[in-house]
């Protein structure tokens, strides 16, 4: 198990380029890496999370369309900032909130539904990464072009100027937030995970910390014995030029 100060290294070591800050400077991004993790499939925990999710996504829609929730509303305004079309890549939030009033939401194991229920509860994008399969510390960049995207059929690239999370091994996660690369998906053995919770305006930092704080206690759960580093990153905070 890998020690606190282990994990606090790889989150102290997440940069955010300068480019992504001049297209939302009131972006934030909370990361957290967590190591002692109980593997698990899709159990009665998780089901009552995503139960809670679901109820709670059915009252947002049951008065307001999906496009104009203002969370959903304000990410489809960033992917159009930088060429991406909300009709074919929708964010995170908006792909799992679509899905609920017909199928509901996926039930795949229990980690990535505790992650896609706080995600829908709180209506922010999060996204779970295999930290044992990642390589270095995250990067929030604007993709050249020819960076490597891992998925089943292949390797794929994005778009020049594409907003891109990435590691030393290539992009982990395409448009910001849409789609996650095959390499550091999340899995019913996986015991260390990097959590990125992406947050926009009017979302404040002590908001944004509160819900990481849900989800780790979430993940937490009756066990205990995890080990935790976070860090919040925001235009204050320095750039990667």
């Amino acid at each position: 198990m890998r020690s606190i100060a282990d994990l606090q290294k790889i989150v102290d070591g997440a940069t955010v380029a300068k480019t992504v800050f001049e297209l939302r400077p009131d972006y934030l991004a909370l990361l957290i890496a967590i190591d002692g993790i109980t593997p698990s499939p899709s159990d009665s925990t998780s089901e009552s999370l995503l139960q809670r999710a679901e109820a709670t996504a059915k009252a947002r829609l049951s008065s307001t369309a999906v496009t104009d929730i203002p969370a959903i509303k304000a990410w489809r305004d960033t992917y159009k900032s930088f060429g991406a079309k909300p009709k074919k890549y929708q964010s995170s939030i908006e792909a799992l909130t679509r899905r609920i009033p017909t199928s509901g939401l996926p039930r795949i194991n229990k980690l990535t539904d505790i992650y896609n229920a706080i995600s829908i509860i709180y209506n922010i994008p999060l996204g779970g990464e295999n930290l044992d399969a990642y390589i270095g510390a995250p990067r929030l960049i604007r993709a050249i072009g020819d960076e490597k995207f891992e998925t089943k059929n292949g390797d794929e690239h994005p778009d020049k100027g594409e907003v891109v999370w990435c590691d030393e091994g290539g992009v982990t996660c395409r448009n910001w937030n849409w789609r996650q690369c095959v390499r550091t998906v999340l899995t019913e053995e996986t015991r260390s995970a990097l959590f990125i919770l992406d947050a926009l305006a009017p979302m404040s930092r002590e908001e944004l910390e509160k819900v990481g704080e849900e989800l780790v206690e979430a993940l937490r759960g009756e066990a205990g014995g995890l080990v935790v580093a976070k860090r919040v990153i925001g235009v204050e905070d320095g750039v990667d030029g």
